[in-house]
């Protein structure tokens, strides 16, 4: 079972689900400016008319002031006023209808570019936490530009600034925007760009709607906050920049930290971690003193290293004590082992001794034939060597006045003696000539 109030708030609740936020056109009627300064009106055409309400907090920065017969264009969402269970329109911004061409313009595009994903927060880049150097894209003469230094020199003294001055209404504005973005990202100079400007007119904003323009700031390198206009005029370059700021002044404020807000996050920080250490210190002071209860004294530590020392002492001054007694009885210990040794071998040493001189003669004469056979042998391989050998089987030996052996008759000088010797003497011949001719000796050698 429903309650009117449960009801009523499932109907809102289906309202905004399906109707977030839409463009109404038709004309204002019945017009009432409260003291508070919610504007209260209907919106009506040839059949049909809807209870609006335009709240002081988007009113009271618009541009357009709301008359009765007014045609316009209303940004919207759809609401129930549960007191009354009436539907009502939440006006966000109000445009006359003369701006409607562009404004079919402007969604036909904006519907193209969201197709495409240039809107998705998916491809947004993150803005720095604290940047160096900021750009400024706006018009010299423009005020945004003097909030927004204002704001940057009151909250971040220390941030450079560049501006690169651009038309920002017009026909030469787009593509003075787009050269100032395509310079600011060239020469890599800032951190964060600010594309600024003051509110206006759908028409008076165009230069922000281009696509060329919007296409640009999709693709920049730097991230990029889009201040244009008041908080309810949207741009193109509002939804695709990186961050959407309501203002100039608020786009310079979302840009940079405050110095005073990064001092007190400084001295913060600074004092949490001083508490932290001196917490850490103060718990390992406890740890260090309980084990310090738990670790023996140094006395204790000792005692039985003590012990075990003198005990080692003692066995040592027994050890001195019994060593000589020790030698004596390993000494005594050898001896004995060395007689019982000598005991067992004598026998058997006698035995071998016995059987050395019982072989002794039989090997010496072994020795003796061995030798004399072998002499021997030497004898006779001598004899066969011998010079006296050859000389007694015919051959005669031819020698110089000196004694030396003649090899050769060149050797025999001439009106020199010469000496013929065999086996047994020897014979002097002087030869008063020496004809000495090749003559052939085999058929004359003797047979052996």
């Amino acid at each position: 079972m429903w309650t009117v109030s449960t009801l009523v708030q499932a109907f809102s609740d289906a309202l905004n689900a399906r109707f977030n936020s839409l463009s109404v056109r038709g004309e204002i009627s019945g017009l009432v400016r409260a003291a508070s300064g919610h504007q209260y009106f209907n919106l009506k055409d040839g059949t049909a008319q809807l209870r609006c309400v335009w709240f002081r907090q988007r009113a009271g920065s618009a541009a357009t002031a709301l008359r009765d017969g007014m045609s316009v264009r209303l940004r919207a969402t759809v609401a129930i006023y549960e007191p009354r269970g009436d539907l009502q329109l939440i006006v966000e911004s109000v445009q006359p209808d003369g701006e409607g061409a562009l404004l079919e313009a402007f969604l036909r595009l904006k519907a193209k570019l969201q197709i495409e994903g240039l809107f998705d927060p998916e491809r947004k880049r993150p803005l720095p936490a604290l940047p160096q150097a900021v750009g400024v894209i706006t018009s010299l003469q423009a005020a945004a530009l003097r909030d927004v230094l204002t704001t940057l020199r009151r909250r971040s003294p220390h941030v450079r600034v560049v501006v690169y001055p651009a038309s920002v209404q017009g026909a030469a504005a787009p593509g003075e925007l787009l050269a100032a973005l395509q310079r600011a990202q060239a020469r890599r100079e800032v951190d964060l760009i600010l594309l600024v400007r003051g509110g206006g007119s759908l028409d008076d904003l165009w230069a922000f709607n281009d696509e060329a323009l919007t296409r640009a700031i999709a693709a920049s390198t730097l991230p990029v906050i889009s201040g244009v206009g008041h908080e309810t005029d949207f741009t193109l370059a509002d939804f695709v920049a990186d961050l959407r700021a309501p203002t100039p002044t608020a786009a310079a404020e979302l840009g940079v930290p405050a110095q005073a807000a990064l001092l007190d996050a400084l001295t913060h920080t600074a004092h949490r971690a001083s508490s932290a250490l001196s917490r850490h210190l103060q718990r390992e002071q406890q740890r260090c003193d309980r084990l310090a209860l738990r670790w023996p004294q140094p006395a204790a530590l000792l005692a039985a290293p003590q012990r075990h020392l003198a005990q080692l002492q003692w066995r040592l001054r027994q050890a001195l004590n019994d060593l000589p007694r020790l030698h004596a009885q390993r000494l005594q210990l050898l001896q004995h082992r060395l007689a019982h040794a000598l005991r067992q071998r004598a026998p058997r040493e006698r035995e071998r001794l016995n059987r050395c001189e019982r072989s002794l003669p039989e090997a010496l004469s072994r020795q003796i034939s061995n030798s004399q056979l072998r002499l021997d042998r030497a004898a006779q391989h001598l004899q066969l060597l011998s010079p006296r050998a050859t000389l007694a089987r015919g051959y005669l030996l031819g020698m110089n006045a000196n004694g030396q052996v003649l090899r050769d008759l060149t050797q025999l000088a001439p009106q020199q003696p010469l000496l013929l010797a065999d086996a047994q003497r020897a014979v002097r011949i002087d030869i008063g000539r020496i004809d000495a001719q090749p003559h052939p000796l085999e058929a004359d050698i003797p047979p052996n």
